[in-house]
C-alpha cells in the first residue's frame, strides 16, 4: 500500500511558505500528510541586484527543481509567474491553484500624495520596482516618474517603503492580500488588470513534480484548477512565444467569460525605457490566440 505522505519544496519567505501551507491544507482535506522542505534559490541569496540587470531564468525555481529531480522533495510550489515556460525534461507541472487577484497595486507614502496629479502621486516621485514591466508600464502613465530598483521579498519591500527614499512601490496584489499585511498609512492604487498588464499567470500557483512520480501526479489532480488553467495556458504561451523570463517587459492578462470565449490584454517593449505596445483580442476559443497575440506586438 502507499504511503500517503508528501514532501513538498518551497522557498522561505513569508508568501512562500503561505503557498506551501495553503498546498498542505489542500492536501490535509484528502486526507495526504505533508511536510515542508525549505530551500534557498539564487533570487533569495541576491537581493542588491534588480531582475533586469540578472542573467538567465528562473531565478526563484532553480534550486527547487534540482532537489525535485534529486527526489529529495516531491512536488514543488512555485509562483506560477516566476516560472520558465520550459520545464526541465524530468519534470512537469502537474496542477496549478485557483486564480487570486491578478491585478497589482501601487501603495504609496502618505507625504507622497498629491490628488492633483494622475494616480495621486506628487511630481517626480522615486517609485520602487525591479520589474520592467512594471516600470515600462507606470511610465506610460506618468513619465516623469524616478524608477528605482527594490527586491526583498513583501514583507521587507513594504517597509523600504516606510523606512527608505521610495515614494511608492509597485506590488502583486494577490501576494499583499494572502499575507494581510497592515497596509493603512499608505494611500493604495489598485490598478486594473486590463489596463496594467500583470505578468503572465499572476496570482497563479502551479504544483511541479517529477514526471515519473505517478503518485504525486494522481494526488495532486485532486486539487488542480482545470479553469485557471485555461487562461494560464494563453498567457504562458505568450511568453514562450516571444522568449520571455520574469525579467522581459512583457504582460499578459486572459480572461475566459461565461460563453467561453476568451478576452486577451497584452503589453511589450523591448526597453521598459521605451513605449510599450498594449494590445486587445477577443476570439470564441483559444486556437491560435497566441499567435495573434504575438504577431500584434511585433508589428
Amino acid at each position: 500500500m502507499e504511503n500517503k505522505h508528501l514532501k513538498i519544496g518551497t522557498r522561505g519567505s513569508k508568501l512562500a511558505l503561505w503557498q506551501a501551507n495553503f498546498l498542505q491544507a489542500s492536501l490535509n482535506k484528502i486526507n495526504v500528510s505533508s511536510e515542508l522542505v525549505i530551500i534557498k534559490t539564487q533570487g533569495d541569496k541576491i537581493q542588491d541586484v534588480g531582475f533586469d540587470k540578472m542573467e538567465g531564468k528562473g531565478f526563484f525555481t532553480k534550486e527547487i527543481e534540482e532537489a525535485l529531480i534529486k527526489a529529495q522533495i516531491d512536488v514543488a510550489v512555485h509562483s506560477m509567474k516566476d516560472m520558465p515556460t520550459e520545464n526541465p525534461e524530468e519534470l512537469v507541472i502537474t496542477a496549478i491553484s485557483q486564480r487570486a487577484n491578478p491585478a497589482d497595486w501601487m501603495l504609496i507614502k502618505g507625504s507622497s500624495v498629491d490628488i492633483e496629479k494622475g494616480l495621486n502621486l506628487k511630481q517626480n516621485a522615486v517609485v520602487g520596482s525591479s520589474s520592467s514591466r512594471r516600470k515600462g508600464q507606470i511610465l506610460g502613465f506618468r513619465p516623469d516618474l524616478q524608477l528605482v530598483d527594490l527586491r526583498g521579498n513583501v514583507p521587507t519591500r513594504v517597509n523600504k517603503l516606510r523606512t527608505e527614499k521610495y515614494d511608492a512601490i509597485i506590488l502583486a496584489a494577490a501576494g499583499l492580500e494572502r499575507l494581510e499585511l497592515d497596509l493603512s498609512e499608505f494611500a493604495i492604487i489598485k490598478f486594473n488588470p486590463k489596463e496594467f498588464i500583470p505578468a503572465p499567470a499572476q496570482g497563479v500557483m502551479a504544483y511541479q513534480t517529477r514526471k515519473d512520480n505517478t503518485f504525486a501526479r494522481r494526488i495532486l489532480k485532486n486539487v488542480h484548477h482545470s479553469s485557471t488553467a485555461y487562461q494560464t495556458n494563453v498567457e504562458r504561451k505568450v511568453l514562450n512565444m516571444m522568449n520571455g523570463s520574469c525579467h522581459l517587459p512583457i504582460g499578459v492578462y486572459c480572461e475566459r467569460d461565461d460563453a467561453g470565449h476568451y478576452h486577451v490584454w497584452a503589453s511589450y517593449g523591448k526597453d521598459w525605457q521605451k513605449p510599450m505596445k498594449t494590445v486587445q483580442i477577443s476570439q470564441s476559443t483559444s486556437h491560435q490566440m497566441a499567435e495573434r497575440i504575438v504577431k500584434a506586438l511585433k508589428i
